[in-house]
């Protein structure tokens, strides 16, 4: 089978597949999502994969420019087509949905799971939201398309989802415009129209940005408590370890558009294994402990996805580079390995020279 099993047209097409039926609500297998371009390809999501069940949590955190956006437009069959019915987006893999392969659906098809199986909270509320219309409007109309229900049950069940994402005296503000709400408060709109038709896979690309810390908190109790309401499988995009700290089952580390780490939260917050994460971790300021050192920031910046480095994509910025013999760093790409029971990472150090690393070095400064 050849690497890219769908590009441009082929979209809709069915595709043979020998792999094996998926055991999870959603599991991705092998997502790479390439856009080509003058200047070169770019690698936004070169291989990543992942499982989640419902009622959990994955937070998939990474600076801006890893990926973690796009694979959630991957998801939510976003990525839209160019001129003359060519898709800009090159796709490959799978993406398992209830049973239901994603990619090799029709686009129809998505288009009707999306919004009533799948939904998103997206980053820009403000731009998320259409500003010549009432949020009402919005909500019902969102409800509507999957509901053959008349305009005036539609607005009940928008002043229902209002209050109970905690917008006051909903049944005036439904008629309110995106502008006469504060920021926080069309974040709490945006979920709600988010979990008008009860979806079963919730994702939030970066929830909490340009709110302030107490709207933050407030988001993330509301997501938490719905996703209880609501029994959904919940995909928190962010590059704030504080909010999957605050949510997340399970985490996933991206770096230039593939997965570096991911297990369970407890394990990558105090058994980290990849030294990107631990640059994470000591950039992260802390409130629960006395703070004596200042911040560690992760030197350098973010690769282009256009050239990525060779070997480990990390290895121009991290400081153990040159521990691992040889020049392997720089010329052999890791692959995640599982170093204990459902954690896994993609790193040519050894399980003895990480923990030593860790234990000696990065964790009496955290």
């Amino acid at each position: 089978m050849s690497d890219l099993k769908k590009t441009g047209a082929a979209v809709g097409e069915p595709v043979a597949s020998d792999s094996p039926a998926p055991s999870a609500f959603l599991e991705v297998r092998d997502l790479k999502v390439h856009f080509p371009t003058d200047d070169g390809l770019v690698k936004s999501v070169d291989g990543l994969s992942f499982q989640l069940e419902k009622g959990q949590t994955l937070g998939i955190v990474g600076e801006s420019g890893s990926g973690k956006s796009v694979t959630s437009l991957g998801i939510m069959g976003l990525h839209t087509a160019g001129q003359y019915g060519k898709r800009k987006a090159q796709i490959s893999g799978e993406i398992w949905l209830d049973g239901q392969e994603l990619l090799t659906t029709d686009p129809d098809e998505v288009r009707r799971l999306r919004g009533r199986e799948m939904a998103m909270i997206f980053q820009d509320p403000l731009s998320a939201l259409h500003p010549y219309y009432t949020i009402g409007k919005q909500i019902v109309e969102a409800y509507r398309v999957h509901h053959d229900v008349d305009k005036k049950a539609a607005r009940k069940r928008a002043i229902e989802m209002l209050d109970r994402v905690g917008i006051p005296q909903p049944d005036k503000r439904v008629d309110s415009y995106p502008h006469e709400f504060s920021g926080g408060m069309r974040q709490r709109a945006m979920i709600a129209m988010s979990l008008v038709n009860n979806p079963e896979l919730l994702i939030a690309d970066e929830p909490t940005t340009a709110l302030d810390v107490t709207v933050q908190a407030q988001i993330l109790d509301l997501i938490r408590d719905l996703q209880k309401e609501f029994g959904s499988a919940v995909i928190v995009i962010t590059h704030d370890l504080g909010v999957v700290a605050e949510l997340a089952d399970n985490i996933l580390v991206m770096y230039g558009g593939r997965c570096v780490e991911r297990g369970p939260a407890e394990k990558v917050f105090y058994e980290p294994q990849h030294p990107y994460t631990w640059g994470l971790l000591g950039s992260m300021p802390r409130i629960d402990k006395e703070q004596t050192e200042r911040l560690i920031p992760v030197k350098g910046s973010p690769p282009s996805l256009i050239n990525i480095p060779s070997g480990c994509a990390f290895n121009p910025r991290c400081p153990y580079a040159d521990v691992p013999k040889g020049n392997v760093t720089r010329e052999v790409r890791p692959e995640l390995a599982e170093t204990d029971s459902g954690h896994w990472s993609a790193c040519h150090l050894s399980l003895e020279q990480r923990e030593r690393i860790w234990t000696e070095e990065i964790a009496p400064k955290l």
